[in-house]
């Protein structure tokens, strides 16, 4: 019986290591200009994630931030407020889609969208919520996302 405990203690050892490194840990930069050539954005804009997944928010040019659009998040998810000039990382443990934006530049187009797990068709109201640019930018990431 005491083989049987510690073969077992041993599997379950094993196995606890293997689902945490199942969670990725994915990189966004925030930048004045992307390798598109498009002021004030985020890269990647749209990115598809698995629950329990990290998103590290790296601020490589000054004055950006990553914060959560409070009307463009799954019902019960948790937002986050970055501070400018600092990374942010968040963890998805939701499914669906989290709209984001870089506060001094929502206005210039700067916003994102990641989808979290095998969620349907993000809601085309997202943009909605976004003024100026970022609300035509968002309307691209929507339609990227209905497009996968």
């Amino acid at each position: 019986m005491t083989r049987f405990r510690t073969a077992s203690a041993a599997a379950a050892i094993t196995i606890v290591p293997i689902f945490a490194a199942q969670a990725a840990d994915h990189q966004v930069i925030m930048l004045n200009k992307d390798s598109e050539g498009r002021a004030m954005q985020f890269e990647p804009a749209f990115l598809k994630v698995a629950v329990g997944d990290t998103v590290t928010f790296i601020a490589t040019d000054k004055t950006h931030n990553s914060e959560s659009i409070a009307k463009a998040l799954p019902a019960g998810a948790t937002g986050w407020k970055g501070k400018i000039n600092e990374e942010v990382s968040v963890t998805f443990e939701m499914e669906g889609f989290y709209a984001y934006k870089c506060l001094p530049h929502v206005g210039m187009g700067m916003v994102g969208l990641i989808q979290v797990g095998d969620a349907g068709a993000p809601d085309a109201a997202i943009a909605a919520s976004v003024p100026g640019k970022g609300k035509i930018r968002m309307a691209e990431l929507i339609a990227q996302a209905q497009g996968q």
